[in-house]
C-alpha cells in the first residue's frame, strides 16, 4: 500500500519540477514569456520577479519543514496566473491549446493538496487546525 507521505512527496516533486522548468522561459526572455508579460504590462520586471518567486517556491516545497510555505507561495503565484488567463490573456495563449492554463490549474490544485497535508506545520495557526 502506498502511504500518504509518499504520495505527497511525489506531488511536491511534481510541483517543484513544474515551477522550476518554467524558469528557463522567464530568465532567457523566451518570446512566449515576453508576450505574456507584455500583455499584462509587467515586462520585464514582472517576468523576472515572478521567476525568482517561482524558484523560491520550488525550493521551499521540496524541504519538508517549509513545504507548507512553498505550497502557499505557489498557490499565490499560480492563482495570479489563473486570474490573468481568465481576465486578460485568455485560456489559449499563442496557439498553445490551453496548455499553460491547464498546467496552472493542475499546479494550483496540487499545491492546495500539499498545503492541506502540511497545515499543522504552519506556525501559530497550524496546531489549532
Amino acid at each position: 500500500m502506498i502511504s500518504k507521505k509518499r504520495v505527497v512527496l511525489v506531488l511536491r516533486v511534481v510541483v517543484a519540477i513544474i515551477l522550476i522548468q518554467t524558469l528557463r522561459f522567464k530568465f532567457t526572455a523566451h518570446p512566449d514569456s515576453v508576450y505574456i508579460f507584455e500583455a499584462l504590462g509587467l515586462e520585464p520586471h514582472g517576468r523576472i520577479t515572478i521567476g525568482i518567486l517561482e524558484l523560491i517556491a520550488g525550493i521551499l516545497i521540496l524541504i519538508p519543514r517549509t513545504a507548507w510555505l512553498g505550497a502557499a507561495l505557489t498557490m499565490g503565484i499560480i492563482g495570479g496566473a489563473i486570474v490573468s488567463h481568465l481576465t486578460q490573456l485568455g485560456i489559449v495563449v499563442n496557439n498553445d491549446n490551453g496548455v499553460l492554463f491547464i498546467t496552472a490549474v493542475v499546479t494550483f490544485i496540487l499545491a492546495a493538496i500539499i498545503l492541506i497535508y502540511y497545515r499543522k506545520s504552519i506556525p501559530l495557526i497550524g496546531k489549532k487546525l
